[in-house]
């Protein structure tokens, strides 16, 4: 049994298919199965169910990869002990963030971070909450920025920034020249909406319970389209298509004189979400960590509350 195949019946397991389980790994597809039937053979079980587009785990292969994810964790750790010695602030660092997050926050913490620690490159990733909490498990990754909540525990949280949401509609929709929106008016709107995995769509649905009840009524979000991207859904709205929901730090001015869209904030409480920083407890780079934080925080985006005074928090 070998770490690498450890990893790529993790990665089989995240992906539900061979191929694209070997694209993750940067291996072909052949080295990839014959490594995990060498594994099955060696532990005498079968891990997962093939046949169909998608595999599926056996119920003794699910406890298995659960602990292979532990044991990668845990490698992870073994290599960040032996760096204790060294400079934290030296070597690439590789930080995972949201799709909906990353165009509009990485720009600034990109040009810091070379500004203040050149001799820490960042290497980055974009992705679903619950990928970059899976590569984060396994080492693949030092920390992440996403926004609460997320399901995992044992992490670093650290708390970066408030970001209030907004709506978009376009230049000639009748609530273009309102001052606010109450969050119940949205029900009566054909919403455009990110589709699913993005967690920005879970808490727009938060906002507008009505439109999450198309499953068994019909009704509210059936009437809505889904976008792969904030920029497309602005697009589309921009359009006459529909409304949308987006963050407030993907709004460069609220206040727009020409283009197609206009935007409107919510009435108070206003719905919000909050962005942190999160890390494995057993990550020694702490002033990497802090590095990163103080960039973050440097960081100017618009409508959104800095959290320079929280402390990190234990998930």
């Amino acid at each position: 049994m070998t770490l690498t195949e450890l990893k790529y019946i993790v990665a089989v397991a995240r992906e539900k298919h061979f191929g694209r389980a070997a694209e993750a790994c940067f291996v072909a597809q052949p080295t990839l199965s014959v490594a995990i039937k060498k594994l099955e053979d060696e532990l005498g079980v079968t891990l997962f169910e093939r046949g169909g587009s998608e595999i599926s785990m056996t119920p003794l292969g699910t406890q298995i990869v659960a602990q292979a994810e532990r044991v990668l964790e845990q490698t992870a750790a073994i290599k960040e002990i032996a760096k204790q010695n060294k400079d934290p602030l030296v070597g690439p660092f590789r930080l995972g963030i949201i799709y909906t997050i990353a165009p509009y926050l990485l720009p600034p913490l990109v040009k810091t971070l070379i500004e203040n620690v050149p001799q820490m490159p960042l290497v980055l990733q974009e992705n679903f909450t619950v990928k970059l909490l899976e590569l984060l498990r396994q080492g693949e990754l030092d920390a992440i920025i996403v926004a609460l909540p997320f399901p995992d525990q044992g992490l670093m949280v650290q708390p970066v920034y408030d970001e209030p949401f907004v709506v978009a509609v376009p230049k000639d929709h009748e609530w273009a020249k309102r001052d606010h929106i109450p969050s119940d008016a949205l029900k009566s709107e054909t919403m455009l909406l990110l589709g699913n995995g993005h967690c920005f769509r879970d808490q727009v649905l938060e906002v507008c319970p009505e439109m999450s009840r198309f499953s068994t009524s019909g009704d509210g979000i059936a009437r809505t389209f889904e976008g792969s991207s904030l920029e497309t859904i602005r697009h589309m709205v921009s359009s006459g298509i529909g409304i949308t929901v987006l963050p407030r730090g993907s709004v460069p001015d609220m206040h727009p004189t020409d283009g197609m869209l206009r935007y409107v904030p919510f009435d108070e409480p206003t719905p919000s979400r909050r962005v942190v920083l999160a890390w494995r407890k057993s990550f020694t780079r702490g002033a990497a960590i802090e590095a990163v934080r103080q960039a973050l925080l440097s960081c100017e985006l618009n409508g959104v509350t800095m959290l320079a005074d929280e402390p990190p928090l234990e998930t």
